[in-house]
Protein backbone atom coordinates (compact mmCIF):
# COMPACT_ATOMS: atom_id res chain seq x y z
CA UNK A 1 0.00 0.00 0.00
CA UNK A 2 1.12 3.28 -0.89
CA UNK A 3 1.66 6.17 1.95
CA UNK A 4 -0.02 9.17 1.21
CA UNK A 5 2.67 10.76 2.80
CA UNK A 6 4.47 9.85 -0.61
CA UNK A 7 1.96 12.87 -1.85
CA UNK A 8 1.60 16.66 -1.70
CA UNK A 9 -1.13 18.03 -0.15
CA UNK A 10 -2.74 19.39 -3.70
CA UNK A 11 -1.97 15.45 -5.49
CA UNK A 12 -4.25 13.96 -2.89
CA UNK A 13 -6.84 17.08 -3.36
CA UNK A 14 -7.06 16.73 -7.01
CA UNK A 15 -7.23 12.81 -6.63
CA UNK A 16 -10.23 13.35 -4.30
CA UNK A 17 -12.04 15.98 -6.58
CA UNK A 18 -11.36 13.37 -9.33
CA UNK A 19 -13.32 10.98 -7.80
CA UNK A 20 -16.14 12.82 -6.90
CA UNK A 21 -16.25 13.60 -10.74
CA UNK A 22 -15.57 10.35 -11.91
CA UNK A 23 -19.63 9.37 -12.15
CA UNK A 24 -21.86 10.71 -14.82
CA UNK A 25 -24.49 11.14 -12.88
CA UNK A 26 -22.50 13.68 -10.57
CA UNK A 27 -21.56 15.46 -13.67
CA UNK A 28 -25.03 15.63 -14.60
CA UNK A 29 -26.18 16.86 -11.07
CA UNK A 30 -23.32 19.71 -10.80
CA UNK A 31 -24.55 20.40 -15.09
CA UNK A 32 -27.77 21.01 -13.52
CA UNK A 33 -27.24 23.31 -10.68
CA UNK A 34 -24.60 25.39 -12.72
CA UNK A 35 -27.65 25.94 -15.03
CA UNK A 36 -30.09 27.45 -12.03
CA UNK A 37 -29.74 30.72 -10.88
CA UNK A 38 -30.83 29.50 -7.30
CA UNK A 39 -30.27 26.70 -4.74
CA UNK A 40 -32.34 23.39 -5.94
CA UNK A 41 -34.53 21.97 -4.25
CA UNK A 42 -35.51 18.34 -4.21
CA UNK A 43 -37.04 19.16 -7.93
CA UNK A 44 -33.20 17.14 -9.17
CA UNK A 45 -34.70 13.74 -9.33
CA UNK A 46 -37.55 15.32 -11.32
CA UNK A 47 -35.02 16.23 -13.70
CA UNK A 48 -32.60 13.03 -14.00
CA UNK A 49 -33.33 9.46 -14.61
CA UNK A 50 -32.39 8.54 -11.03
CA UNK A 51 -34.25 7.18 -7.86
CA UNK A 52 -34.49 9.38 -5.34
CA UNK A 53 -31.57 7.30 -3.29
CA UNK A 54 -29.41 7.16 -5.86
CA UNK A 55 -29.37 10.91 -6.47
CA UNK A 56 -28.98 11.16 -2.87
CA UNK A 57 -25.86 9.42 -2.59
CA UNK A 58 -24.70 11.29 -5.34
CA UNK A 59 -24.93 14.55 -3.60
CA UNK A 60 -23.92 13.25 -0.64
CA UNK A 61 -20.42 12.54 -2.59
CA UNK A 62 -20.89 15.97 -3.94
CA UNK A 63 -20.85 17.31 -0.87
CA UNK A 64 -18.42 15.53 0.96
CA UNK A 65 -16.02 16.88 -1.99
CA UNK A 66 -17.21 20.36 -0.92
CA UNK A 67 -18.19 20.93 -4.52
CA UNK A 68 -21.53 21.59 -3.74
CA UNK A 69 -23.46 22.91 -0.56
CA UNK A 70 -26.57 22.07 1.06
CA UNK A 71 -28.79 24.28 3.16
CA UNK A 72 -31.94 23.27 4.91
CA UNK A 73 -35.19 24.64 4.15
CA UNK A 74 -38.04 23.72 6.15
CA UNK A 75 -38.01 19.79 5.33
CA UNK A 76 -36.17 20.25 2.37
CA UNK A 77 -32.79 20.72 1.36
CA UNK A 78 -31.96 23.66 -1.31
CA UNK A 79 -28.10 22.47 -3.38
CA UNK A 80 -26.18 24.73 -5.08
CA UNK A 81 -22.89 24.67 -6.41
CA UNK A 82 -19.49 26.05 -3.55
CA UNK A 83 -18.95 28.92 -5.44
CA UNK A 84 -15.10 29.02 -3.13
CA UNK A 85 -14.52 25.51 -3.55
CA UNK A 86 -15.50 25.53 -7.68
CA UNK A 87 -12.88 28.56 -7.82
CA UNK A 88 -10.50 26.60 -6.28
CA UNK A 89 -10.68 23.23 -8.04
CA UNK A 90 -10.68 24.90 -11.14
CA UNK A 91 -7.53 26.83 -10.19
CA UNK A 92 -5.82 23.37 -8.90
CA UNK A 93 -6.91 21.46 -12.12
CA UNK A 94 -5.33 24.70 -14.12
CA UNK A 95 -2.45 24.44 -12.96
CA UNK A 96 -1.98 20.38 -12.99
CA UNK A 97 -2.68 20.45 -16.18
CA UNK A 98 -0.63 23.58 -17.27
CA UNK A 99 2.01 21.70 -15.41
CA UNK A 100 2.04 18.40 -17.62
CA UNK A 101 1.57 20.38 -20.54
CA UNK A 102 4.91 22.27 -19.71
CA UNK A 103 6.19 18.75 -18.99
CA UNK A 104 5.30 17.44 -22.73
CA UNK A 105 6.56 20.38 -24.60
CA UNK A 106 9.87 20.11 -22.45
CA UNK A 107 10.70 16.40 -23.20
CA UNK A 108 8.97 15.03 -26.15
CA UNK A 109 10.50 11.65 -27.58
Amino acid sequence: MIKASNFTDTEISLAKLSKALAHPARIAILNLLASKESCVCGNIVDELPLSQSTVSQHLKELKTAGLIKGTIDGPKVCYCIDQDNWTQLKKEFKNFFDSIEIGILNNCC
